[in-house]
């Protein structure tokens, strides 16, 4: 009977290990964190974004992320959109682009893991005119945004979770 649960606990862990697909960017495991310590997981400059992390020390939400802004000043050729609300999935059209670990220093048998997906988007620059000048002229493109007929922008997002036992406290 033992043995059976065994196996069982073995199976079911077996689909969460295979379940991610191989990322297009290969790193190793951060530095281990410090409790209460914010740190840079990942800049994506196309989206003028940054995700930043910190282990809080508390059981209920041992690891907090968030994608902040990085200058006011930034023109984003990319949109960074909510993993929840997304879904993103290659089925969809995503690239499993990162996968990032990060060891928390005062738990080693603890870790955050945070999975960004990208979503590209077919971007061509304009046709060139007689002149040969790539020109958008305002008249067409306003033209185009109101019967929604904008060209796709790559998108990003990116999903949260700790992995391991937590340590007592």
């Amino acid at each position: 009977m033992r043995i059976a649960v065994a196996l069982f606990a073995v199976a079911l862990s077996l689909p969460a290990l295979a379940a991610d697909p191989t990322p297009e960017i290969q790193r190793p495991a951060a530095q281990p964190q410090a409790v209460g310590a914010v740190h840079t997981l990942r800049q994506i400059p196309e989206a003028c974004a940054r995700i930043e992390g910190q282990f809080t020390g508390q059981a209920a939400q041992p690891y907090k992320f968030a994608v902040v802004r990085t200058s006011p000043n930034c023109q984003a050729r990319a949109r960074f959109v909510d993993a929840a609300k997304a879904q993103p999935s290659l089925a969809a059209g995503w690239k499993f682009n990162d996968l990032i670990r990060v060891p928390n220093a005062a738990c080693p048998s603890q870790q955050a893991v945070v999975r960004v997906w990208r979503k590209p988007a077919d971007v061509a620059p304009p046709k060139l005119d007689a002149q040969g000048q790539a020109r958008l002229y305002l008249s067409d493109e306003k033209a185009k945004a109101a019967a929604r007929q904008l060209a796709a922008i790559p998108m990003f997002a990116a999903a949260m979770s700790v992995e391991g036992k937590a340590c007592g406290g």
